[in-house]
């Protein structure tokens, strides 16, 4: 959308007496109700020729509703040529393969180099805009050195119908989120849940820990494979884990909480460095050349906005974890 745009909405019987902006809302699913109401705010929604400055403004029947829709403004961070890995991409959404080491979102130290940085190049005009501006909608997030299947709204209206999939986390939807994490130790179980809330930790600000004061955190853990290390007992293990919530560092913080942090993570599994001697050689080696937490997002399902279909989307582990895998099974 490059130019400005009038959508026209006509008030039925059975509509009068609705709020304005819940019945633009649901006579306009491309707009966000949000969206809608700051544009009635500024100015932009007439009914019967006459300009109304009211959300809560209730409709007539037969009123003629017209909302005039500026083109977006151009997003605050610039679009960068950074390759992608597209898994699949429409009108309304994109899904693609984050690679560890990539920054999602523009913050203080990375304002450059991050995923809307390159969403904003590659989409270009088929952003039509998140609350009217050209930007990616951003429904959720993996860390820096996580890697694995993100989805990224291109319209306010999946970005409201994602949003609200993603606040869900599946306990009544169709969302699916799992991760695999190669994970110090064994649990002495082959399945759990850990219920453990999450704030930030008291006295470093970049990390997360499990605190009576935190919010509502709920992850699902099964174990996958075993893994013994180079004098025969077990060492390490690769744990699927499925979120119920979506605290950040989650899946990091909860392992480490039952005592058994990830590899190579640097924040919540530093009195385990020790412990790399036990792997086989290869194994060590592997780790050593990984350079970030063994954690990988490789399933996401959703609820397509649009068509309404279940959408479910795979990642193969990347090489560096793949070769970690064969070398921690002796392959």
């Amino acid at each position: 959308m490059t130019e400005e745009q009038v959508e026209t909405v006509q008030v039925g019987a059975e509509q009068s007496g609705d709020r304005l902006d819940r019945m633009l809302a649901s006579g306009l699913p491309a707009l966000s109700r949000t969206r809608l109401k700051a544009l009635i705010l500024d100015g932009a929604v007439t009914a019967g020729g006459r300009t109304i400055l009211d959300p809560g403004y209730r409709v007539k029947s037969g009123e003629l509703l017209q909302v005039h829709v500026p083109p977006p403004e151009p997003a605050e961070p610039e679009g960068e040529n950074i390759p992608l890995s597209i898994l699949y991409e429409d009108d309304e959404l994109i899904v693609i393969d984050k690679p560890a080491g990539l920054v999602v979102h523009p913050a203080a130290g990375h304002q450059t180099g991050t995923l809307v940085n390159a969403l904003i190049a590659h989409c270009g005009a088929s952003l039509s805009g998140i609350g009217g501006v050209m930007r990616p909608g951003i429904v959720h997030r993996l860390d820096k050195d996580t890697s694995g299947v993100m989805v990224v709204a291109k319209t306010d209206r999946a970005h409201k119908a994602l949003s609200e999939q993603f606040a869900d986390h599946g306990r009544t939807g169709p969302l699916e989120r799992a991760y695999l994490a190669f994970a110090w130790g064994v649990p002495e179980r082959p399945r759990g849940t850990i219920e453990a809330p999450i704030d930030r930790h008291p006295h470093s600000r970049d990390k997360m820990a499990v605190r009576g004061s935190g919010r509502e955190a709920i992850t699902h853990w099964d174990v996958r494979e075993k893994y013994a290390g180079a004098d025969g007992k077990p060492v390490a293990s690769l744990i699927e884990c499925r979120l119920e919530t979506g605290r950040t560092h989650q899946i990091r913080v909860h392992l480490a909480h039952i005592g058994h942090p990830i590899l190579g993570d640097e924040t919540y599994a530093t009195g385990f460095k020790t412990k790399a001697a036990r792997l086989p050689l290869p194994a060590q080696d592997a780790l050593e050349g990984l350079g970030r937490q063994a954690l990988h997002a490789y399933l996401l399902a959703f609820q397509h906005p649009q068509s309404g279909k279940i959408e479910q989307f795979r990642s193969e582990l990347p090489i560096p974890l793949a070769r970690l895998r064969n070398s921690l099974s002796g392959r």
